[in-house]
């Protein structure tokens, strides 16, 4: 065996070994404001110790939560920008709240491109949007992308103003 290939083997293991780890996450222990671990059992007293409780009754819930619902791209581009984090937050959060709701990212482009690249480019534009949602803790199997590319503009025109509208991503509660 060549240096080359034993230092590669060598070099693979240890990286390996080094991502290990004894730490145990599960046994986190969750302190109130006085210092005073809090476990399972005594859960209910941190209730009465100033710690308001979260009502999730499904019902206040409502369909989707208030705010918009689109994300923009710039020209030929499906990088999310960091002014619509606030967006997918909202929503990664409103998704998290009930395993049961469903929603699609649907992408859309303007009218510039073949019909096949813009498919693309709105599909790569809703997974983009897909992929931050489950990253923030919406299950997988919770959100869809699919693409429209330019066959459904949110407006009319062929200029900067109409084009920049027309290149989105939009949550679609089902």
């Amino acid at each position: 065996m060549s240096m080359k290939k034993y230092a590669l083997i060598l070099g693979a293991a240890l990286l390996m070994v080094g991502c290990g780890s004894s730490v145990k996450l599960d046994d986190v222990p969750v302190e109130n404001r006085s210092g005073a671990s809090v476990d399972g059992a005594d859960a209910n007293a941190a209730g009465k110790n100033g710690v308001a409780s979260v009502d999730l009754d499904k019902s206040k819930l409502g369909v989707a939560p208030a705010g918009p619902r689109v994300v923009y791209f710039d020209y030929d581009s499906y990088v999310v920008k960091p002014e619509f984090q606030s967006v997918i937050e909202a929503h990664a959060r409103h998704i998290k709240a009930d395993k049961n709701r469903k929603v699609a990212i649907e992408g859309h482009t303007d009218e510039r491109g073949g019909r096949e690249y813009n498919l693309a480019l709105g599909q790569k534009r809703a997974e983009a949007v897909r992929r931050a949602l489950v990253l923030l803790g919406a299950a997988d199997s919770q959100v869809e992308a699919v693409s429209f590319g330019k066959e459904k503009p949110a407006v009319q025109g062929s200029d900067e103003a109409a084009w920049s509208k027309n290149r989105r991503a939009e949550i679609s509660y089902r």
